[in-house]
């Protein structure tokens, strides 16, 4: 196949479950975009909302959010493992992981640390099996002295999170962000339990991740779950072989020695003649997670500055991504100032190619942002080439339209 720079963003944004319109299912209003995703990306930061909230809002717009997080974490239908990052799937899918569960358990033992961790271990298994889901904090011998730094884990928390990566315990939930564990097998289904040869899991994985993308590359495929690029690519191989993906070359899509760069279509992906949604994406979206893909898909140089020192930032300190008309416009500084029940926009810039009316494009979505949380007035610091007022109300309203299953 060969795709213009247009119909490849097409294709990746409508595989990613953008649309024409917001409207969700009334009944189960988190599974188109949950499916389109497959992974949804966890993480701690909180300035603006939890990185796992986003997702959402940027393909359908203001939602509940305590009714995401039990159908999350209290439907059965998802579990949390090491997906990408730290990441809740489809608890069907969870056995496509057992090759990373085996790795963690073999690099364990070549670094001494299951022998090292050998009491730990048995006292976490006896402590879960007896008493159930609990956190690491609640599996502690006797209470720590004051926290150091974000590593400085304890022998208990080493053992349990080892057992997380092994795949004897499971994310019961999380709490305040922190997981409560439990035994897999007290928690899980029988299904969920057993484990996919590793190239029949990487064959299987590299097919979702295609239909995920629309069209991708090699190491784009790869990065989607996370997996080395030969078992990746042999997966890649063994699919175009049978028909399933198809190879495609898309315009201005090179390597570094200047020449075409390989791609590969679904076979059931959908290029529409016209998509161009507007969104607030997360910093940790599939659309943008993977950095070059970010640059060869929408020519958008992206990273983010947390752990950048103050004066040496460019953006700002956690910027949101900003897609205007299906593409990249710029990035937006936000800050949820709870107590005063403002949103608060530290910076915000656009791109040189951004399209005229993005500041009225993203007045609206920091509008919708801020009555999704809540909060009452939005501010503006002035920070940045994009021209936003100062202030405003951001006039309540849930504008989504809903539609029955």
């Amino acid at each position: 196949m060969e795709l213009s720079a247009n119909q490849a963003r097409r294709a990746a944004l409508a595989a990613q479950g953008f649309s024409a319109s917001q409207r969700t299912k009334v009944r189960r209003p988190f599974d188109g975009a949950l499916d389109a995703l497959h992974v949804l990306q966890l993480d701690s930061v909180n300035v603006f909302a939890r990185s796992h909230y986003l997702p959402m809002f940027s393909r359908h717009g203001g939602y509940d959010r305590e009714r995401l997080d039990a159908h999350l974490w209290r439907s059965g239908e998802f579990t949390e493992y090491w997906a990408h990052e730290a990441a809740l799937i489809p608890v069907a899918d969870r056995p496509l992981f057992g090759w990373r569960m085996e790795q963690f358990r073999q690099r364990a033992e070549l670094q001494g640390l299951t022998e090292g961790l050998a009491a730990e271990i048995t006292y976490v298994r006896q402590r879960l099996a007896a008493e159930g889901p609990m956190s690491s904090g609640d599996l502690e011998r006797e209470p720590r002295g004051g926290r150091g730094t974000w590593w400085d884990w304890s022998q208990t928390k080493r053992a349990v999170e080892h057992l997380f990566g092994t795949g004897e315990v499971v994310s019961a939930e999380r709490v305040g962000f922190q997981r409560r564990y439990a035994l897999a097998e007290q928690f899980l289904p029988e299904h969920a339990l057993g484990t996919a040869p590793a190239h029949e899991a990487h064959v299987r994985l590299v097919e979702k991740a295609a239909l995920r993308l629309g069209v991708g590359t090699a190491p784009d495929l790869a990065d989607y779950h996370r997996l080395k690029r030969g078992p990746a690519q042999a997966a890649i191989d063994q699919l175009e072989q049978e028909g399933v993906l198809i190879p495609a070359a898309v315009e201005g899509w090179k390597t570094k020695a200047g020449q075409p760069e390989r791609a590969w279509v679904h076979r059931d992906a959908h290029i529409p003649s016209r998509l161009a949604p507007d969104a607030l994406l997360t910093p940790f979206d599939p659309l943008v997670w993977f950095r070059p893909r970010a640059e060869r898909l929408f020519h958008f140089h992206y990273r983010i500055e947390i752990y950048t020192p103050k004066e040496k930032r460019q953006y700002g300190y956690y910027c949101l991504p900003l897609m205007v008309g299906g593409r990249m416009a710029g990035r937006i500084d936000l800050k949820a100032d709870r107590a005063g029940a403002a949103l608060l926009v530290q910076a915000a810039w656009q791109e040189p190619s951004a399209p005229k009316h993005t500041p009225d494009v993203a007045q609206r979505l920091l509008s919708q942002a801020a009555a999704w949380h809540g909060l009452t007035e939005v501010r503006s610091a002035g920070v940045g080439n994009l021209p936003l007022p100062a202030r405003w109300d951001p006039q309540f309203g849930d504008h989504q339209d809903a539609v029955e299953d």
